[in-house]
């Protein structure tokens, strides 16, 4: 029970200081070169869906949360967001070269690929349907951001770190992160596919269902299931495609709603290519 605890906790703060240094990092990007960014983060949405793939494809969900912390201050589309969850395995990853490191770079490229055109898809939905997404934090300009004089860095830290990103987005981040790894730990018990009798297009569904969870603890163990030769990779593909270890959890701190969104947009997409891998034999 203590260890669970200690474990909870120290994931809670390492995710939430990563996505904190971010969140300064960008701040301050976008502060000094909030024009430049603009265009070239908005200006052409296929360049967002490619290196929005590739940012997810790189083992661990680092790549994830800079792409959840451009999306949360504006600066990038829901389709790249889409597609870096996409791409992304998240600490699994790291088993998947472990356990299976021929079939890994295979998987990582099916994930790329499928995060682009589902990128895509994903902006024109929401531009055809005019489905509201969340208000985008952008910083709040202060005489001393405009002022021609050298950059302030006092000034910086205490209306921009402290005032902006501590006292209005930390603590709902560390409070969500710290629910979603309790929750996890209750249910995680309950959550195998082992000896179930079940045929391989239910097993896929059962893995999109799976992904859903914000962790990495259900995907390996259809990673272990796949090394064993249990499942075929029809099913593991579907999971990997829908899952995203932790990268969606800091944007539950920003919109909940978005966040059913882009899973929902991710499960469709496991589903139907998990089945499609199924019916060509894999």
């Amino acid at each position: 029970m203590i260890e669970a605890i200690v474990n909870i906790l120290t994931m809670t703060v390492k995710i939430t200081v990563i996505v904190f240094l971010m969140m300064v990092v960008i701040e301050y990007l976008q502060l000094r070169y909030q024009a430049t960014m603009r265009r070239g983060l908005t200006g052409r949405r296929w360049i967002q869906y490619v290196v929005a793939a590739l940012l997810g494809v790189v083992p661990g969900c680092v790549g994830a949360f800079f792409v959840v912390s451009l999306y949360m201050r504006g600066l990038t589309s829901f389709g790249a967001l889409a597609a870096v969850l996409i791409a992304t395995s998240g600490d699994g990853a790291f088993v998947l070269l472990t356990e299976t490191p021929q079939t890994a770079p295979l998987l990582f490229a099916i994930c790329a690929l499928a995060g682009v055109p589902v990128g895509f898809i994903a902006d024109a939905l929401v531009d055809k349907f005019k489905i509201k997404l969340c208000e985008h934090c952008e910083p709040e300009l202060h005489e001393e951001d405009m002022a021609a004089s050298p950059f302030s860095l006092s000034h910086f830290v205490r209306e921009h770190v402290y005032h902006h990103i501590i006292r209005q987005h930390l603590l709902s981040l560390f409070l969500w992160l710290l629910g979603a790894f309790v929750v996890l730990q209750l249910i995680q018990p309950y959550v195998d596919v082992r000896g179930l009798p079940v045929s391989n297009v239910v097993l896929v569904a059962i893995a999109a269902g799976i992904g859903i969870l914000p962790e990495s603890g259900a995907h390996l163990v259809f990673v272990l299931l796949f090394a064993e030769g249990a499942i075929p990779f029809s099913v593991l593909l579907a999971i990997s495609i829908v899952q995203d270890g932790h990268g969606l959890i800091p944007l539950l701190s920003a919109s909940v709603r978005d966040s059913l969104y882009v899973k929902a947009v991710n499960v469709a997409a496991g589903l139907i290519i998990g089945l499609a891998a199924l019916g060509l034999g894999y």
